[in-house]
């Protein structure tokens, strides 16, 4: 065996150790419940949902993300990165308003994410307890803060908790991938889009994840 196929199997057991437990069993379900899914899946099949590890760095890129798109969004954060050379609450804490403007956030998302890092900083978030919660208890906790909605919450529980069931109804991605996918890219109305997700549970995660790739092969991440 050459050195690149040891290399490639050695990334593949990797990867398969870090997929979320329920990732084979529910793309398995949802192949079998919609005929949608049954196309899509094998089509995006490689890669799954991985988690990022740190709420701080989650919350931030949700933060930037709002009401942007992924690629704009992205360039953003690479910004941010770059000028704070490693996310952690203190570091974004320590750049000024002026540093924030130039990575390319508003003057409202300097604010939420620099309260973000504050919240943080000062212990005043307890990340470690929401494992133990509930997602509609989490979302609750998370929109205590400001700037953080259901949308940013939802992204949380998805990229960060990588819960199984959530179905994020005000992404604008999910919605365009539910109009082109399962109505000819005719307008969905948000019941529209819930009668379509019912048939995805408990694994609503996994269906949006599939929905997002369909619109833009590339993995979403937060």
């Amino acid at each position: 065996m050459t050195s690149s196929k040891k290399t490639d199997i050695a990334v593949e057991s990797i990867l398969e150790s870090i997929a979320p437990d329920y990732w084979e069993q529910a793309c398995n379900e949802l192949m079998k419940q919609d005929r949608i899914m049954k196309k899509i899946i094998p089509k995006y099949g490689s890669g799954f949902l991985m988690t990022r590890g740190d709420p701080f760095t989650t919350l931030s890129r949700a933060i930037v993300g709002q009401q942007i798109s992924v690629a704009a969004a992205q360039s953003v954060w690479n910004k941010v990165v770059l000028a704070a050379k490693k996310i952690t609450p203190k570091n974004i804490l320590k750049l000024t308003v002026e540093e924030l403007r130039a990575a390319g956030l508003s003057g409202r998302k300097v604010e939420y994410i620099r309260d973000l890092a504050d919240h943080f900083d000062n212990g005043r978030l307890h990340a470690n307890q929401w494992k133990n919660m509930d997602d509609e208890s989490v979302i609750k906790a998370l929109c205590s803060i400001r700037g953080i909605g259901r949308w940013t919450a939802e992204m949380f529980l998805i990229f960060n908790m990588v819960r199984p069931d959530i179905l994020p109804l005000d992404d604008v991605g999910l919605i365009r991938a539910i109009s082109l996918n399962y109505f000819s890219g005719e307008p969905v109305s948000r019941h529209e889009a819930r009668e379509v997700a019912a048939n995805w549970a408990p694994w609503r995660t996994v269906a949006t994840w599939y929905l997002w790739r369909s619109i833009d092969p590339a993995p979403v991440e937060y």
